[in-house]
């Protein structure tokens, strides 16, 4: 079970909605990874056109909409942008995203701060996108974020968990969920995010350009059930040294008589 806000859900896995071929794939394969909640641009809507062939198909797979505010370069433009979505979607949930810079698509903290602010006392449920820095995602939480969504490598690179020691830091830090957010590329991104203690993982590229979408939503379903089992199950410990798995027996070690 996982809880954000006052919302519980049974799957631990959150899609984007962005770079599938069609808006078919892009629907079966959000079937096919049984999530409970999906995130899309606020920016991808034309509030001149009737959303026939992409809200309207999405908003019966009863699905939790987490509209993000990406494309905006600074706390302004996202609170437009999340007063945007809460209109248009209905939802006072947003998933903060502020990135000014071009190339990587680095969140920019210090905007990401001041939006979160503005946007809690007006009632959002906030979820900001940002760096793998504690210091942050503690002030982040300070300021009644609902959950924080440090990057695993940068988004849509598919470089995996390079953070993953800082993230380890953040989950044993954070009273709040802590969902891996960007970069996931593989599944077995999704369950190393899980078993190190994440609330959840949101993917998005890795599921969208693979050559089969909907198979790799599968897949990314497993990966994270696995990722949950293991964590019940407690990770046996590392050591610097080999060590047995088979115990001599006294027929070896005993001298010969």
């Amino acid at each position: 079970m996982f809880k954000l806000s006052n919302k519980k859900f049974q799957s631990r896995l959150i899609l984007g909605t962005g770079k599938f071929s069609s808006s078919s794939m892009m629907l079966k394969s959000i079937e096919s990874s049984k999530t409970e909640m999906v995130t899309l641009a606020i920016a991808r809507i034309d509030f001149n056109k009737k959303q026939e062939n992409f809200l309207d198909p999405l908003k019966k797979l009863n699905v939790k909409f987490l509209p993000n505010t990406s494309g905006a370069k600074n706390a302004e433009e996202a609170v437009f942008a999340a007063s945007l979505a809460k209109e248009a979607l209905n939802t006072n949930w947003i998933k903060l995203e502020i990135h000014p810079d071009t190339n990587y698509l680095m969140p920019d903290p210090i905007e990401t701060l001041k939006a979160a602010e503005i946007l809690v006392k007006k009632k959002f449920i906030v979820m900001p996108y940002c760096s793998a820095d504690l210091v942050l995602c503690k002030r982040l939480e300070e300021v009644g974020c609902a959950a924080v969504m440090p990057f695993g490598s940068p988004i849509g690179s598919n470089k995996g968990l390079k953070t993953i020691e800082m993230l380890k830091i953040i989950i044993e830090q954070s009273n709040i969920p802590v969902i891996i957010d960007a970069g996931i590329g593989a599944p077995s991104d999704a369950t190393k995010a899980i078993e190190i203690g994440a609330d959840a993982v949101l993917v998005n590229t890795a599921i969208a350009v693979s050559n089969d979408p909907i198979t790799m939503a599968k897949a990314f379903y497993f990966s994270v059930k696995a990722g949950i089992l293991a964590r019940k199950a407690k990770l046996a410990e590392q050591k610097k040294y080999a060590e047995l798995t088979s115990p001599l027996t006294s027929f070896l070690t005993n001298k010969r008589l």
